[in-house]
């Protein structure tokens, strides 16, 4: 005999009543004079579902059940909690189901997000439904054009090239979280680092102010640990490194500026101390002074390598304590400021362009990764 029979409890009626109890008063909704009227405002917000198959999955439910549990309890201590939803509904996911049910994504889209609407609705989570987003709606995503536009035209939005961690099957981008053991974590295909032009934010001009507002946030040590290391601001200097018998000729045409890039290897380093002990140079292998650099008698060895290196995600290239330190030898040498000397240039995956700019001065003296490469090569 089932629970049900024997209680004559049935949680479909039961949770349905109360539901349509709940929407009828308006439990869950706030107006916008509420809104602003608040006391104790409490803005309880979790990351918008991607309408990118049929319906929610277990891992969904999952992470909206706690969030919506943290909402009811400050609730509970007295707090105008507002909770709204959405649906992310842009993006090469819902592109690839729609290319695979064979459905143009204006059309499957809307269909995506009815379902997920009943289904939202049928677990009883407290959303303000009278707060929804679509970010395939003009009259938002107008908005965000909007801010990219602002952000564009203070200096603040650049577009340039950096390698990526890339799928191949989903033909997308991943964040690092994304990537789980070297594969994507929707698909399972292995990742590689691409080089792709994008556009970015210069967060970097506001590091310290983000820095500094660390300290009065009630976090844990571990997040805002890793909040610095995303930030990444760093004191130190940028040192220039002469590239020593450049081979491509002059472009007399060119502006000075952009000719000295050309003829040199740019350092950022927190220690400009330990200069004159720098006795070799490492450059990512998407630097782009490395075809320059590179002679004829290394190029087969130097492209070998870059395409190994192209076949590996960015967080296995990261974890330079876990893995053995390869490298290639580019045939290039540049010049020690400091001591006029030529220093060799090698290419390394442990060295990658998102950081600094790219390259480093080894001063084996002073770094033991620098000592372990050099003892090694």
């Amino acid at each position: 005999m089932t629970t049900e029979a024997r209680t004559g409890y049935q949680p479909a009626r039961i949770e349905e009543k109360w539901q349509a109890y709940w929407a009828e008063r308006g439990t869950n909704s706030l107006t916008d004079e509420r809104l602003r009227a608040a006391e104790r405002p409490f803005y309880n917000l979790m990351m918008f579902p991607y309408p990118s198959a049929e319906g929610l999955h277990v891992g969904n439910m999952y992470a909206f059940t706690g969030a919506d549990i943290y909402g009811r309890w400050k609730r509970l201590l007295g707090e105008d909690v507002f909770e709204p939803i959405g649906f992310d509904a842009f993006g090469i996911h819902s592109e690839n189901f729609a290319l695979k049910q064979g459905t143009h994504p204006m059309e499957l889209i809307p269909s995506n997000i009815r379902n997920f609407t009943r289904q939202l609705k049928r677990i009883g989570a407290m959303y303000d439904w009278n707060h929804t987003v679509d970010t395939t709606a003009p009259e938002y995503y107008r908005w965000t054009q909007w801010i990219f536009l602002q952000l564009y035209d203070m200096g603040l939005a650049e577009k340039k090239e950096a390698p990526v961690n890339w799928c191949p099957s989903c033909k997308t981008v991943l964040a690092n979280e994304q990537v789980i053991a070297g594969a994507c974590e929707r698909c399972g295909t292995p990742v590689e680092t691409r080089t792709l032009s994008q556009w970015f934010f210069r967060i970097t001009e506001y590091a310290q102010r983000l820095l500094d507002n660390l300290s009065w946030i009630d976090w844990s040590e571990t997040t805002k640990k890793a909040q610095e290391n995303w930030i990444g601001r760093s004191e130190g200097a940028l040192v220039h490194f002469p590239i020593a018998r450049a081979k491509v000729a002059e472009d007399r045409h060119a502006p000075a500026e952009l000719q000295a890039d050309r003829n040199r290897i740019s350092v950022f380093t927190t220690r400009p101390d330990t200069i004159f002990g720098a006795t070799f140079m490492v450059l990512a292998p998407e630097h782009p002074m490395v075809d320059r650099l590179t002679s004829d008698a290394q190029r087969a060895e130097v492209e070998a390598y870059r395409k190994h290196a192209g076949s590996l995600d960015l967080v296995t290239r990261r974890k330079t304590d876990e893995k053995d330190k390869t490298g290639v030898f580019t045939g290039g040498y540049c010049i020690n400021p400091a001591t006029g000397k030529e220093i060799p240039v090698w290419i390394a995956d442990y060295v990658l362009m998102e950081y600094g700019t790219g390259a480093i001065m080894a001063v084996p003296g002073h770094d033991e990764r620098d000592f372990e490469f050099a003892k090694k090569f």
